[in-house]
C-alpha cells in the first residue's frame, strides 16, 4: 500500500506578496487523511478555501483560488511544493490575500517542508487517472494529455530573447527529481514589462530578490541564472501547482507548448467535466515518494 503523507511538524514562512506587495506570514499545519490541502485565511477568522478546481478564480500572471469573495492568490508556488514532494493533506495558513513569494521559486517551500518532516497516515493514497486523450488550445498555446502510469511532463517555451529562444523540457515527475530540478527554479519577467504591470496594479513586491528580470539583450540579476534552461524548469514547475488543483495526484503524459496558468487551469476543467476522462485507483505501489 502506498500510503498517504503529511507533514510531522508545522512549518513557519514570511515574505512578501509578489503581485500585493504585502507582508506575509503562512504556516503549513499537517491535516487529517482524506482532508486534501486547505487554505486558512487567518486575517479572516481561518475562513478556508479548500484546493480543488471549482475554486479557480483568476489565472492572469498568477493562480488566484477564490471562495464566497474570499481569495488567495499566487499560489502555485506553494501547491507545487506540496504536490512535488507527494504531500496529500495540509493546512496552509494564510494571514493576507497572498502567498509570500520568497525567492520566485518552491524551493525555499520544499527545503521548509522537509525539515518539518513528513509522515505516513496509513490510509491509501489515491491517484486520477487520465483515461483518454485530451487537448486545449488558444492561440498558440496548448496543452494535451495522454493516458499513462506515470506522470510525465514535456513542456516547450518560445520566447524571442537571446538567453530563452526555445527551451524543451522533459520530466519524468518524482520527488528528488521535482526537489533538485524544477524547486529551484525562479519565476521571470521583461524589463519591458515592467511600466505596463505596475500599471494594473501587479508586481508591487516583485524585486531582483524574487524573479529572474530580463533585459532586451541580458539579465539584470548579478549572480545569474541556476540552471541554463532555468525558464522552461520554472514553467515545469509551475505547471505541477496548477496541476493538483485536480484535487489528488494525476497519472498522464502531459505535453505543453507555449502555455501558462490559463491553459493549465482550462485543460484540469476539461479533465474533470466528464467522468468518462479518468478513474480514480489506488496509487501504484511503486510510486517514488521521498524517504519518511
Amino acid at each position: 500500500m502506498t500510503e498517504q503523507l503529511t507533514l510531522k511538524n508545522p512549518v513557519k514562512f514570511a515574505g512578501i506578496g509578489l503581485h500585493s506587495g504585502c507582508q506575509v506570514q503562512m504556516r503549513i499545519l499537517p491535516a487529517p487523511a482524506d482532508s486534501g490541502c486547505v487554505f486558512r485565511r487567518t486575517d479572516l477568522d481561518d475562513f478556508p478555501v479548500e484546493v480543488n478546481a471549482a475554486h479557480i478564480a483568476n489565472v492572469s500572471y498568477a493562480t488566484t483560488l477564490m471562495k464566497k469573495g474570499v481569495i488567495i492568490s499566487t499560489v502555485e508556488h506553494v501547491l507545487s511544493a506540496l504536490y512535488g514532494l507527494g504531500v496529500d493533506n495540509a493546512i496552509i495558513e494564510v494571514s493576507d490575500l497572498e502567498v509570500p513569494i520568497m525567492d520566485g521559486s518552491a524551493g525555499p517551500f520544499v527545503e521548509g517542508i522537509l525539515d518539518a518532516g513528513l509522515v505516513g497516515q496509513n490510509i491509501p493514497r489515491r491517484c486520477l487517472r487520465v483515461t483518454r486523450s485530451l487537448a486545449h488550445e488558444l492561440g498558440d498555446k496548448m496543452i494535451a494529455v495522454e493516458p499513462a502510469d506515470e506522470l510525465f511532463v514535456h513542456y516547450v517555451i518560445d520566447f524571442d530573447h537571446p538567453l530563452i529562444g526555445e527551451q524543451v523540457g522533459a520530466y519524468r515527475i518524482e520527488p528528488e527529481t521535482y526537489r533538485h530540478q524544477l524547486a529551484p527554479c525562479r519565476t521571470f519577467g521583461f524589463m519591458k514589462d515592467i511600466e505596463f504591470l505596475k500599471e494594473n496594479g501587479l508586481i508591487k513586491g516583485g524585486s531582483l530578490e524574487n524573479a529572474v528580470v530580463l533585459t532586451d539583450d541580458g539579465l539584470m540579476n548579478p549572480d545569474g541564472l541556476r540552471f541554463p534552461d532555468e525558464f522552461v524548469r520554472h514553467k515545469v514547475m509551475d505547471f505541477l501547482g496548477d496541476i493538483s488543483l485536480l484535487g489528488m495526484p494525476v497519472l498522464g503524459r502531459f505535453s505543453a507548448r507555449k502555455a501558462g496558468h490559463g491553459v493549465h487551469a482550462s485543460l484540469v476543467k476539461k479533465i474533470l467535466s466528464d467522468t468518462d476522462n479518468f478513474e480514480v485507483i489506488a496509487a501504484p505501489c511503486h510510486s517514488s515518494r521521498i524517504a519518511v
